[in-house]
């Protein structure tokens, strides 16, 4: 440095030189393949940064009076050198940095010093002050890094940031990156002057790209991106698409990250009515949300409306997301959609949501499955009466199986009545969770024989899941969440049985026509 540079500039010789808590960092990006770097200390915090520095292909000589498991295993396959003893200064030697990840304040220092002296970039692993580099938190996607920094001084802030970026980032981002990578030549020479080529980047980030290779179609994003050099990116009609996203039973801490990320890209919402609330504020914003759902006796949204409206709002360009209470797959109507997206060429995809059965039974402690009870775990739909009469009631009523109801509410005499008659026994334990998952979750227990009058005396309302069999006792000692559930103890005396439902609220959606009907409900006093 200039003598009047360095006469200029403050005394920053020593490693514990003053400054402030946290500062602004330069951020780097540093080349370490087949340079030395060293790692004083040998527990597991010095394992986590060995394992990032031989992905990024460093030569790690690890100094330590000894190692633990991973690292020894390691130095014995010869990834690493280990250099075994207290820390000796010429340890730094040769190396380009320097990281002091041990337990004693001591030894850190004095690695800071030695490297200080050496002019090696050195990192104390929670000891921002002594510190000449910092390790970021950071979100990986194959080549394409984020790191995040709070200069040191809020470490934590950092990994909750992390945390939600690693939210937003699917691999796709990764697959995208390595794409571009390999055609980075390709593309200089296509467009070799900068203006041009940056607005051709634009238009290929812009483009199908991402969504081929999230859907998993990477020859087509070759043949897309080849396409693209072929003829140029110009800016043709923006083709529109549909996302069949499953909301889940209602809790949206349940939705996937792959939903979430759809929702806050969509342009248009068209959404049951089992869609929570809480589900649909996590939505972009600005999104046009049409509700399309269908209850009992007030089919206000045909199937044929909603195949009408996805078309019209895809085919116009925009991006739209039809979402639906639990899973598309099952008993939602997703295939009837779809076969209508493809029958005129509208780009779709699905998106799993937690279906009802798995989590009704979840959040009411019932495990669908069990070694000593149930074998075998049967979805069933019950949203009219024509639907009964196709099922095979022999086989749903054998024992050690459990019975998942969907849409059955509204007739749940009929249902009980059957699988007994079939051979069922009538003490077999049934649970009826209405609300599953969400904050006015209730659960109905008792023995199949006392199901409707149970119901009844609760006054039980769609949305409502029906779970019969052995099962199901377990609702009233695994229970974990909202109130205990409501057993013969809870239930009000009333003199009477009651043989059959009262008319509900409604049916979940996916039919067209509901079969509400009551019986005559009153028989002799018990």
């Amino acid at each position: 440095m200039h003598p009047l540079a360095a006469a200029a500039m403050p005394d920053r010789s020593s490693p514990a030189a003053t400054r402030p808590a946290s500062t602004k960092l330069y951020p780097v990006f540093a080349d370490l393949h087949g340079r030395s770097v060293l790692v004083v200390g040998g527990g597991g915090v010095a394992r986590r940064k060995v394992e990032a520095l031989l992905e990024a292909g460093a030569q790690v000589l690890v100094g330590a009076p000894q190692l633990e498991a991973t690292l020894a295993g390691w130095a014995a396959e010869g990834r690493i050198a280990h250099l075994a003893g207290d820390f000796d200064a010429s340890w730094l030697d040769d190396a380009w940095l320097a990281i002091a990840a041990t337990d004693d304040a001591q030894v850190n220092r004095a690695v800071a010093a030695a490297a200080q002296a050496r002019r090696v970039w050195a990192n104390v692993v929670d000891d921002a002050e002594l510190s000449r580099f910092h390790v970021p938190a950071r979100v990986e996607r194959g080549p394409l890094q984020i790191a995040i920094s709070s200069g040191g001084g809020a470490p934590m802030l950092a990994r909750l940031v992390r945390e939600q970026l690693e939210k937003q980032f699917d691999a796709s981002f990764g697959l995208l990156a390595q794409l571009l990578t390999r055609h980075r030549d390709r593309i200089r020479a296509r467009w070799p002057d900068l203006g041009a080529r940056r607005g051709a980047y634009a238009r290929l980030l812009s483009g199908p790209l991402q969504a081929l290779l999230r859907k998993g179609r990477h020859l087509a994003a070759e043949r897309e991106f080849d396409a693209a050099l072929k003829h140029g990116t110009q800016t043709t009609h923006r083709t529109g698409s549909v996302a069949l996203v499953g909301a889940g039973p209602g809790d949206a801490g349940l939705l996937t990250l792959r939903a979430l990320r759809l929702l806050n890209e969509a342009d248009v919402i068209l959404h049951d009515r089992l869609a929570s609330d809480e589900v649909l504020q996590l939505a972009r914003r600005d999104a046009e949300r049409i509700e399309v759902g269908k209850q009992a006796g007030d089919h206000r949204t045909t199937q044929a409306q909603i195949n009408a409206l996805l078309l019209e709002h895809a085919q116009a360009g925009k991006r739209v997301v039809r979402l639906k209470g639990g899973d598309p797959f099952v008993f939602g109507r997703g295939g009837e959609e779809l076969e209508v997206l493809r029958a005129h060429g509208i780009d779709y995809e699905v998106v799993p949501g937690i279906t009802a059965a798995i989590a009704c039974a979840a959040y009411a402690g019932v495990p669908l499955t069990h070694r000593d009870h149930a074998q075998s775990l049967r979805l069933v739909t019950a949203h009219c009466k024509a639907s009964l009469d196709t099922l095979d009631w022999m086989a749903l009523a054998q024992e050690r199986q459990t019975l998942a109801v969907y849409m059955g509410v509204a007739m749940l005499d009929l249902l009980r009545d059957r699988l007994i008659a079939h051979g069922r026994d009538a003490a077999t334990p049934f649970a009826l969770i209405e609300n599953g998952s969400r904050a006015d979750q209730r659960v109905v227990t008792g023995p199949l024989s006392e199901l409707a009058e149970r119901a009844h005396a609760q006054h039980v309302q769609s949305p409502a899941l029906l779970i019969v069999g052995e099962v199901a006792a377990f609702a009233d000692t695994l229970h974990w969440f909202g109130a205990p559930p409501l057993s013969s103890a809870t239930l009000p005396d009333t003199g009477e049985r009651y043989l059959s439902t009262l008319l509900f609220e409604g049916i979940e959606e996916g039919s067209d026509d509901a079969w509400l009907a009551t019986l005559d409900a009153r028989a002799e006093a018990a």
